[in-house]
Formats: structure tokens, C-alpha cells, sequence
């Protein structure tokens, strides 16, 4: 996977349909859309370049606000990964070197089917980064994406993952 795409529960199937349409008009007529079993997640499998996509469809909403009516949030996944604590924390290690060490950053975990300690990963991952912590106005998020077996792990700058409901509203401040 390298896109998670969030939606209301029980409408998975509009989702997928409108993700589909969105990813052939930006020319991906082969992306693998899964419904997880999980209410309200999907994810996909693109050529095109995840933060390209969350761009393409913040356009897209800022023109035709109405024209994304099942997606809720757009979350561009770098790697993914075995859920365990070991794999997880070798793979930030790998991708936190996009960040300055000037930079600040906060560790976000949302997860869905898992037992594994949120508050044991934060710890062990946060021992390996020397840079600044600032839960409030973050260079970057370590995001951590877990999906029962499997965690999507993601080195982003805060306006990287889209929230079509924020991005709508927006429009209209």
C-alpha cells in the first residue's frame, strides 16, 4: 500500500468507486483498491506518487468542492512494514533522515486491530531521534499507520496527509 484512504463506515464501497474514478483521471487505470475489513479503511496500491495525489485532489476540492463527496482523508504511506516494535522503529530510523536536525517533529500512531503498546513505540522510536519534539507546530510527523499485521509508516510535512472536511472548509473562511 501506499495510500490509506478514510472514509465514513459502511460506505466503503462508494469510497473505492470514487478513489478509482479519481486515480484513472490522473492516469493509474491499474491501482489495487482493498476494502480491509476494517469499517471506514481502504488502501491502494498506485504507481502515481502518493503526494502527488494529495495534491491532485486538494485541487480538485478547491475547484469542485462538491466533486469528493466519500473520501474523508488522504494518507500517503513511504513504507510499510511487519507490526512489531523492532521493524517499525528500523524503518522511522530509515526514513527520519529527510529531516534537518534543526527540525522538529511529533510521532503519531493511529491503530486499528492491534495490541501492540502505543506508548512502547512512541518511546522506542523517540530514544533514536535527537531532533525536538513540538506536539503543536511540528516540522514534520512521524506517522504510524497500524493496520492489524501490517503498519504504513510516513515522514511527512503536516499539510502532506489531506482532510477533505478541513480542506473544504477552507473554501469557505
Amino acid at each position: 500500500m501506499n495510500l490509506i484512504v478514510t472514509c465514513a463506515r459502511n460506505f466503503e464501497d462508494e469510497t473505492l468507486d470514487e478513489i478509482t474514478k479519481i486515480l484513472k483521471e490522473l492516469g493509474d487505470e491499474n491501482s489495487d483498491i482493498t476494502k480491509t475489513g476494517m469499517r471506514g479503511i481502504l488502501t491502494v496500491v498506485t504507481k502515481i506518487k502518493p503526494l502527488e495525489i494529495v495534491e491532485a485532489i486538494r485541487r480538485k476540492i478547491l475547484d469542485e468542492p462538491w466533486s469528493i463527496r466519500y473520501c474523508l482523508r488522504i494518507i500517503p504511506i513511504q513504507s510499510v512494514v511487519p507490526t512489531n516494535v523492532g521493524a517499525i522503529n528500523s524503518e522511522v530510523l530509515k526514513l527520519i533522515q529527510l529531516m534537518d536536525p534543526r527540525d522538529s517533529y511529533r510521532i503519531t500512531i493511529e491503530k486499528r486491530n492491534s495490541n501492540i503498546s502505543k506508548e512502547k513505540l512512541i518511546s522506542e522510536i523517540a530514544k533514536n531521534i535527537s531532533n525536538k519534539v513540538s506536539l503543536e507546530e511540528p516540522n514534520w510527523i512521524v506517522l504510524i499507520e497500524i493496520l492489524g499485521n501490517d503498519t504504513g509508516i510516513s515522514v511527512l510535512r503536516k499539510n502532506s496527509i489531506l482532510s477533505v472536511e478541513k480542506t473544504k472548509r477552507s473554501l469557505s473562511e
